[in-house]
């Protein structure tokens, strides 16, 4: 068994707030989890506290059942993959598979052997005898994760590996990555910034701010029922929209506010969501996602007037930010809470190539049987 336990792990650098508070999270055999969230919220720390690169402050981390808490790096069995590649520049591709294995001090056949397996099953066979200048950026990125796979280390840590890759690059190496996993069945923690990524690639995702998890779940649950303001709108693209909103009741039949708009809520998220009674007449924060809205028909009713603010052709289809005369609400990756937006603003995305421009009057129409609740502090409501 090689899964990865944290037990209320906390990370606290000198004279400073904590950077990893209270951690518990368990990755388990042969599964891949992402962990994802913005630039400075700890998930490299998290990465270099398992490889015993940081030390801990408090709390286990377990790596096969087994307390590596005061193990050094070399004990541990992992193997990791940086942003950068850490390739040696005046080696050789096979001398840089070689290194860690002559480390090992393991005979020269079995050396040759697991080199020439990594080789083949990365195809990089034919760059043996190259060195780091000669490679591409995805030669030496395979390079990289040669060096990982061929110590058959316990456990994979992968730290933003495919930051450096230009886009079509990017969606290349990550679906390899994806298979080489499954293929091996290697405990992997995988770490990025990108939401694409972490979706893509994680069979969990955990989702990180300020050092602490916001949400862990697989990808699809993530989207579909997110935790929090923060997780709505860091995951998704464009993210969730969130406005202000209050819930109102006529005759029994619940209606959200939305400035001076009325959304009659459909009967069956009502009974989805029981918990929004208790809400009634009470402020709370809405949350649309930008698929469930679309422009209305010109007599369709109790559409919303708007005006374009721009409009982003992507090829496949086209992401509108249109202003709209409700309190809309900045989900801020970087800072706890929520604040009032600096311009109104609703993304939707439409299907296509559509002309707009900005300025341009027209009307949307929101999907209500898909609208999220949260409580003012960013809560979900269940």
């Amino acid at each position: 068994m090689s899964s990865i336990v944290f037990d209320q792990v906390w990370k606290r650098y000198a004279g400073g707030a904590p950077v990893i508070d209270r951690m518990d999270l368990a990755v388990h055999d042969g599964e891949m989890l992402v962990l994802v969230g913005p630039s400075g919220c700890g998930k490299s720390t998290v990465l270099r506290m398992v490889a015993g690169l940081e030390p801990v402050s408090g709390g286990e981390i377990r790596i096969g059942g087994r307390v590596v808490n005061d193990l050094p790096p070399q004990q541990r069995n992992v193997a990791m993959v940086f942003q950068n590649y850490a390739l040696y520049p005046h080696m050789t591709v096979r001398r840089n598979l070689e290194f860690p294995l002559r480390m090992q001090k393991l005979p020269r056949k079995e050396i040759a052997r697991r080199v020439a397996r990594t080789a083949e099953m990365l195809d990089i066979a034919m760059l043996l005898e190259r060195r780091p200048k000669a490679l591409s950026g995805g030669q030496r990125q395979r390079v990289a994760m040669g060096r990982a796979i061929v110590r058959d280390a316990d456990v994979f840590l992968m730290d933003e590996p495919l930051s450096n890759l230009d886009a079509r690059l990017r969606v290349h190496i990550r679906t390899e990555i994806a298979a080489l996993q499954a293929r091996l069945g290697i405990t992997t923690l995988y770490v990025t910034h990108d939401q694409v990524e972490a979706m893509t690639l994680g069979e969990r995702v955990a989702v990180m701010r300020a050092g602490r998890l916001e949400q862990v779940a697989p990808p699809r649950e993530l989207y579909a029922h997110p935790a929090s303001v923060f997780v709505a709108g860091f995951i998704g693209s464009p993210g969730m929209n969130v406005l202000r909103a209050s819930l109102e009741s006529d005759r029994g039949d619940l209606a959200v506010r939305l400035g001076g708009f009325r959304l009659a809520m459909p009967e069956d998220l009502r009974h989805r969501r029981r918990g929004l009674e208790a809400w009634t007449g009470r402020e709370l924060l809405v949350g649309i996602r930008p698929e469930a809205i679309a422009l209305a028909d010109d007599d369709q009713p109790n559409a919303i007037p708007a005006e374009v603010r721009a409009a982003e052709f992507i090829g496949h289809e086209t992401v509108l930010h249109a202003t709209v005369e409700m309190a809309t609400v900045s989900t801020d990756t970087k800072m706890p809470g929520t604040a009032i937006g600096a311009a109104p603003t609703l993304a939707t995305v439409l299907h296509g190539h559509r002309p707009l421009r900005p300025g341009e009057p027209l009307r949307l129409n929101i999907d209500t049987s898909g609208l999220h609740f949260f409580t003012p502090g960013g809560k979900t409501i269940e």
